[in-house]
């Protein structure tokens, strides 16, 4: 199925308006009776990617993890030093008993916000997300001059992010964001990440982004697997699909 995965039947989960993506009250309302979702496909789809930058020893963060299978997917693929963090305390107590069920007493879930990350330094060797930093986005505005407010809310997680990875650290951003609407934040001054990526998914595209902490060059090296801008051309299902919505609201003036 492409675009976003759910477990149940839909049903009337999408806010009024894009801003309600914003608002906490809707995803505690949104996790209390939706199981599963997929944003953005599921791991199968971009694993060839992440396999390249995970190893068994690594400490993996991942942000907003709602109720994606995600971290249970690392774990199957041999990382076990797991900690997930969401603003949401429904979808942290539904994601720990999920997890207690299956088994998996090694992962930890957090309530915490990515704008203010409760942990050390250079604690991570990575962090990962799935769609929460485009969160950030929906009521950006222009997407080539967003406003003030976005760019502060995005510039407060990737300096967190920046902070807690190891100096070696890598941070994989997974999203609708085109390389030239995120690589001027990404490649702030300040940072010291190389910036790669990689687009995958069929019609409906998606970026796959490898920030590598410590390995910014004068001029960071981008590395893309498509020859030409990616088509916007979507199947009939993926019209009918929340990620469709979500990306109207992200990248209305992208096309």
């Amino acid at each position: 199925m492409e675009g976003g995965e759910r477990s149940k039947d839909k049903g009337e989960v999408a806010p009024r308006s894009a801003s309600g993506y914003l608002d906490p009250h809707y995803w505690n309302e949104r996790f209390k009776s939706e199981e599963h979702y997929e944003w953005f496909k599921d791991y199968s789809h971009f694993q060839h990617l992440v396999r390249r930058h995970i190893h068994p020893s690594y400490s993996v963060l991942e942000l907003g993890c709602g109720n994606s299978r995600l971290c249970e997917e690392l774990f199957k693929d041999g990382v076990t030093d797991i900690t997930c963090i969401d603003l949401s305390d429904v979808a942290v107590d539904r994601m720990r008993e999920r997890l207690l069920a299956a088994g998996l007493h090694g992962i930890k879930v957090l309530q915490a916000d990515m704008l203010d990350l409760p942990f050390s330094s250079q604690s991570f060797d990575l962090v990962i997300e799935k769609g929460t930093m485009d969160v950030l986005f929906v009521d950006s505005g222009d997407p080539w001059n967003p406003n003030p407010v976005t760019v502060k809310k995005v510039m407060e997680m990737l300096e967190g992010v920046h902070k807690v990875l190891k100096p070696q650290g890598t941070f994989i951003s997974i999203t609708f964001g085109q390389p030239h609407f995120r690589r001027p934040l990404f490649e702030s001054p300040g940072f010291t990440w190389s910036v790669e990526w990689n687009a995958f998914g069929d019609g409906f595209h998606y970026f796959f982004y490898i920030l590598k902490k410590g390995r910014r060059s004068a001029e960071s090296q981008a590395c893309h697997n498509e020859k030409h801008e990616p088509s916007i051309n979507m199947f009939h299902e993926e019209l009918e699909d929340e990620d469709y919505i979500f990306r109207t609201a992200i990248d209305v003036m992208e096309s």
